[in-house]
């Protein structure tokens, strides 16, 4: 299949790179407004047309499917450029600023008749593949509890962020950006999320957003899980994991590490080492790649991807419902 890239800044070099190792894609060319971005992408990626306009490039390439990535609050209109044109979206989180935007993505995308399937590559990180494998063959038993405690350094001092400096003025920050991937993990490890209890603060007084969260979690399936993060007293860089989990289940548990090594035991016995295929190129384990792959044959052969644009709503409805709980001080339904 023939792709397009919209938006040529920092992720895009993952994405890039990724299709560029994946037989069946083709990606013709990139749109971006900003020239010193666009022309050096274009030619480290060896794409043979770049545009400072997205609509002369879909109108021009005729892609099967665009690639966006860019801020969020350009995604509606880009979603709404690729349907109205009958070009299949793959969109990078978060979705969009607001959940009304989110919906209306879903809609024109199904009003068109083309896919809308959300860049969502955290739950494609092997060691999250490998605890899924472990969990679906009845390693644990029944799962009572997941926990993630995440630390990185990068949203510390006067100039936080380094890497992509926007995020200093985004309002929502942590929850909006970052924990939307664990909060999409632990979906996909343990089921559909029924309800939140959330606490939010700001550690550095420069920034807009909130920058430390705890999240408590209950699963439709009775199990809890706890989300423990803050992006100021940890390592920097980050390490590849983010974070660190622990799942626990009647009959065994398992502790992840920073460096997504796997450790397992029996209930009452010592933990041992897991060994388990964890690829060393691309972006998280090449979890960028992985997430392509999936979304290319989903596109191909017409089944359903696991971040399909309406199953991701459910995704969205648990970062509104942090928010709102923040907000309340009550623990509060996802929605």
């Amino acid at each position: 299949m023939r792709g397009a890239l919209i938006g040529a800044g920092f992720f895009a070099q993952f994405h890039a790179d990724g299709w560029n190792r994946i037989p069946g894609a083709a990606i013709s060319a990139v749109a971006d407004p900003v020239a010193e971005r666009r022309v050096p992408f274009a030619a480290k990626w060896g794409l043979p047309a770049q545009y400072s306009d997205a609509r002369e490039m879909i109108e021009r390439e005729r892609p099967d499917f665009v690639d966006i990535v860019t801020r969020p609050g350009s995604h509606l209109e880009l979603t709404r450029l690729a349907a109205e044109q009958g070009v299949h979206v793959i969109c990078q989180k978060p979705m969009a600023p607001c959940v009304e935007d989110c919906r209306e993505m879903v809609r024109v995308c199904r009003d068109a008749g083309v896919r809308l399937v959300i860049h969502e590559n955290w739950r494609w990180q092997p060691w999250y593949r490998e605890i899924r494998r472990l969990a679906d063959a009845g390693r644990f038993g029944p799962v009572y509890h997941l926990g993630v405690h995440m630390r990185t350094g990068d949203g510390r001092g006067d100039q936080p962020y380094p890497v992509q400096p926007y995020f200093r003025e985004m309002p929502h920050l942590l929850i909006y950006e970052c924990l939307v991937h664990f909060l999409d993990t632990l979906r996909y490890l343990a089921g559909d999320l029924e309800s939140v209890f959330c606490t939010v603060g700001r550690l550095n007084p420069v920034i807009a957003g909130e920058d430390y969260a705890v999240i408590q979690v209950r699963f439709a399936s009775g199990a809890r899980g706890l989300i423990d993060a803050n992006r100021i007293s940890g390592d920097m860089p980050p390490k590849v994991a983010f974070g660190e989990l622990r799942l626990e289940g009647e009959q065994a548990w398992l502790r992840m590490s920073t460096e997504g090594d796997l450790w397992l035991a029996a209930c009452g016995q010592a933990e041992t080492p897991h060994p388990f295929d964890k690829p060393t190129v691309g972006y998280k384990g090449d979890s960028v790649r992985a997430f392509q792959a999936h979304a290319l044959e989903c596109l191909t052969c017409g089944r359903s991807a696991e971040s399909e644009g309406e199953d991701y709503l459910k995704t969205v409805a648990a970062v509104e419902a942090c928010y709102r709980s923040a907000a309340t001080r009550r623990e509060e339904a996802v929605v």
